[in-house]
Parts: C-alpha cells; sequence; structure tokens
C-alpha cells in the first residue's frame, strides 16, 4: 500500500571516504554517501574523512571519523 523505503546505501561497521558537505544544528558534520545523509561529529565542512557506520535509521545514518 505506502511501498518500503528504498535500503540505505551505507552499512554499520562499514567504511567509506566522504567530504563533509554541510554543518548540523547539533554542530556536527553532514556527509552524503548516493545523497543518503551521514551524521559525523567532530567534523568540519571541506573536511575529507574516512568514515565508520554506527548506526543506520530510516533516513540518516551516524558515523565517527576514523
Amino acid at each position: 500500500m505506502y511501498g518500503s523505503a528504498p535500503a540505505a546505501p551505507v552499512t554499520v561497521g562499514a567504511e567509506y571516504e566522504a567530504r563533509i558537505e554541510d554543518t548540523a544544528r547539533e554542530g556536527d558534520g553532514i556527509a552524503r554517501i548516493e545523497g543518503f545523509v551521514i551524521f559525523v561529529p567532530g567534523t568540519k565542512v571541506g573536511d575529507q574523512v574516512k568514515i565508520q557506520i554506527d548506526r543506520v535509521m530510516r533516513r540518516f545514518a551516524i558515523g565517527h571519523k576514523v
């Protein structure tokens, strides 16, 4: 009836290279993998970082800088 949400393009424990594109209200950096938002604490706009995914939600993920 409503369909299912597309699967997230990231998985818990996996590492990805990404650039921090924006800053969230709480101050976390925001990266995107295939358009999927990943919040990364301790980063700032313009940082090129390796991220490890800690938690995947329906519309976003939370990771940390490796």
